[in-house]
C-alpha cells in the first residue's frame, strides 16, 4: 500500500470514529427525548384517565340528582292530590247526606241524578289513587278507624266495628281521614255492677 492509500484509510477511519461520535450523541439525544415524550405521554394518560374518572363522578353525581328531583316532584304532586282531595271530602259527605234525606216519591228524578253525580264524583276519585275505607264487620285498626263510640255486646267479637258514623278515605297508603266507627266490646262484671 501506498503512503497516499494508508492517510486515505486512516482519514476514513478518523471519519469513521467522528462519525460514530456525532451518532452515538445523536442516539443519546433521542433517546433522551423519547424517555422525555414517554414521560410526558404517561402524565397525559393519567391525567386524561382522572379527568374520565371525574367524568364519570359527574355523570353519576347528575343522574342522582336528577332522580331525586323527579321523586320530589311526584312527591309534591302527591302532596298538592292529597291536599285537593281533602277538600272535597266534605262535599261527598254533603252529596251523602242529602241522598240519605230525601226518600219520598217526588224526589226520584232528583235522586237519581244526585246518585249519578256521586257515583262519577267517587269513581274520578279513585282514578287518582283514593280508596274509600268501610270497615262496617271488620276488626278495629287505630291506624285507620277512629273510634268514637262502643257497644257492650256479646254477639259480636270483640273489636269488630258495628257501625260506621262516616267513611274514611286513604290516599297512596295515607289516611286522608279515618272512618268514625262505633267498636264491639264485651261487657265487664264492673260495668255490668255499674248498671245496678
Amino acid at each position: 500500500m501506498s503512503n497516499k492509500e494508508v492517510e486515505i484509510n486512516l482519514n476514513v477511519k478518523k471519519d469513521d470514529g467522528s462519525a460514530n461520535v456525532e451518532q452515538s450523541a445523536e442516539a443519546q439525544a433521542v433517546a433522551a427525548d423519547t424517555v422525555k415524550a414517554d414521560a410526558e405521554m404517561a402524565k397525559l394518560s393519567a391525567d386524561l384517565e382522572e379527568l374520565r374518572q371525574t367524568l364519570l363522578r359527574r355523570q353519576a353525581d347528575f343522574d342522582n340528582y336528577r332522580k331525586r328531583i323527579e321523586k320530589e316532584r311526584f312527591e309534591d304532586s302527591k302532596r298538592a292530590t292529597a291536599r285537593v282531595i281533602e277538600g272535597l271530602i266534605p262535599i261527598i259527605d254533603g252529596f251523602e247526606h242529602a241522598l240519605a234525606a230525601h226518600r219520598e216519591a217526588e224526589y226520584d228524578s232528583y235522586r237519581k241524578g244526585f246518585e249519578l253525580i256521586h257515583k262519577q264524583f267517587l269513581e274520578s276519585l279513585t282514578k287518582l289513587g283514593v280508596e274509600r275505607i268501610e270497615p262496617a264487620g271488620k276488626r278495629f285498626d287505630p291506624h285507620l278507624h277512629q273510634a268514637v263510640d262502643r257497644a257492650e255486646t256479646t254477639d259480636h267479637e270483640e273489636g269488630t266495628i258495628l257501625q260506621v258514623f262516616q267513611p274514611g278515605y286513604v290516599f297512596h297508603g295515607r289516611v286522608l281521614r279515618p272512618a268514625m266507627v262505633r267498636v264491639a266490646v264485651h261487657p265487664t262484671p264492673a260495668s255490668k255492677e255499674a248498671v245496678n
